[in-house]
């Protein structure tokens, strides 16, 4: 259970020194129980109180990295609450059981979406490898070989031990999670992904076999995991999702204080339309990675705004930088077209320069109401037509 914020106070020096940036040292108690600052940030506190106030003060999710992508460090549940932190990340997945056609083709389609929405880019982050257990480890390993070629971390989808073994050998020298560690080969798997150094995916037939294995895990020194939520059925991948999220985040149980893989591919089982509803669905409850078997633009265009409108600090808006931008090949002839939002922006064919570009203007709503504006507008195209 975490401490609250006086009896954090009394394992302080209690000097008032304000070196760790607060006025007193009860206020960076109350700032620890919140969670906003780390305990180590105080730099008297002795290392038996260090010691026994780190692990109680961790935040209920751990957080990872994979690649540059931030992965967990989670608070809250709700986005209202506060704000969640580390945006799902969406990936593609092929298999060593596709012919090699059907590999390629895969492969040469994950480039093909990637744009700029508000400042950030739109694309796929990560690549699910899986291994089918009618294939070879040559066949695994061939298929990772082609897939590191695109510079994406991997997802090395595999519960066999020695191809498993393959697979981390050949994906060196890129990001990747090796996820296939189960009630069976956890401790073979663990043993595995420890020498590497990556994150390895658990996964179980229940959620408790998963809460089970996870345990067993963490005792044998392996804390750099991520839970499969499990593929045997959209019930039951959703209901697990949102209790281990829950289990974590409420009802403090460290255990399942981990990130989330979501295999909406297994999920929806060819049905392209379940598979984009299911994506949206894991997108807020709650797929740390949500693993698709293809990424278009008819995908991709709501998917990431709804991942950017969740993702993204409520207290912090979005925010395009006012400037030129060329839209669409617009000439002379091209028509006017006016559009206002929260900032009083407008678009505007520029017929004095080049004529190949519009001009995107920047209004001011506390200088600027809207009959100025439109005045302005009205002296910008008779001035310039």
């Amino acid at each position: 259970m975490a401490l609250k914020g006086l009896d954090i106070f009394k394992l302080t020096p209690k000097t008032n020194c304000k070196d760790c940036g607060s006025p007193t040292c009860m206020a960076f108690a109350m700032k620890v129980a919140q969670g906003a600052v780390p305990i180590e940030k105080c730099p008297h506190m002795s290392a038996e109180a260090l010691a026994t106030l780190s692990e109680a003060t961790a935040p209920p999710m751990k957080s990872f990295k994979l690649g540059d992508h931030p992965l967990g460090g989670e608070t809250v549940l709700s986005r209202h609450e506060k704000t969640f932190v580390s945006k799902t990340l969406y990936g593609v997945q092929v298999c060593d059981c596709m012919d090699a056609a059907k590999q390629d083709a895969v492969i040469a389609s994950i480039p093909t979406v990637d744009y700029e929405r508000i400042s950030e880019r739109m694309y796929v982050e990560t690549i699910s490898v899986r291994h089918s257990a009618d294939k070879s480890a040559d066949d695994y390993v061939a298929l990772i070989n082609k897939v590191k070629g695109l510079g994406r971390p991997l997802l090395l989808d595999c519960t066999d031990v020695d191809v498993a073994k393959a697979a981390v050998a050949a994906a060196a020298g890129c990001d990747f999670i090796l996820n296939g560690a189960n009630e069976e080969n956890y401790a073979d798997m663990s043993a595995i992904a420890k020498e590497a150094k990556v994150l390895l995916g658990v996964r179980a037939a229940s959620l408790d076999a998963l809460h089970e294995t996870v345990e067993k895990l963490e005792a044998a020194g392996n804390k750099d995991l991520i839970l499969d939520v499990g593929s045997a059925s959209i019930k039951d991948a959703y209901a697990n999702a949102v209790e281990i999220r829950r289990a974590a985040l409420k009802d403090g149980d460290r255990t399942f204080g981990y990130p989330s893989i979501v295999n909406v591919a297994a999920l929806a089982n060819g049905d392209a339309h379940m598979e984009a509803a299911l994506l949206s669905l894991f997108t807020c409850k709650y797929g740390s990675i949500v693993i698709c078997s293809e990424m278009t633009y008819a995908k991709a265009l709501p998917l990431y705004g709804l991942r950017q409108n969740i993702f993204t600090d409520p207290q912090k808006p979005m925010k395009v930088t006012p400037g030129i931008y060329p839209i669409n090949g617009a000439d002379e002839n091209s028509p006017c077209c006016l559009t206002v939002d929260f900032a009083l922006t407008y678009f505007l064919q520029d017929a004095g320069e080049s004529a190949d570009y519009r001009c995107l203007r920047y209004v001011r709503p506390d200088r600027l109401g809207r009959r100025q504006v439109l005045q302005l507008l009205h002296q910008e195209v008779h001035g310039r037509v």
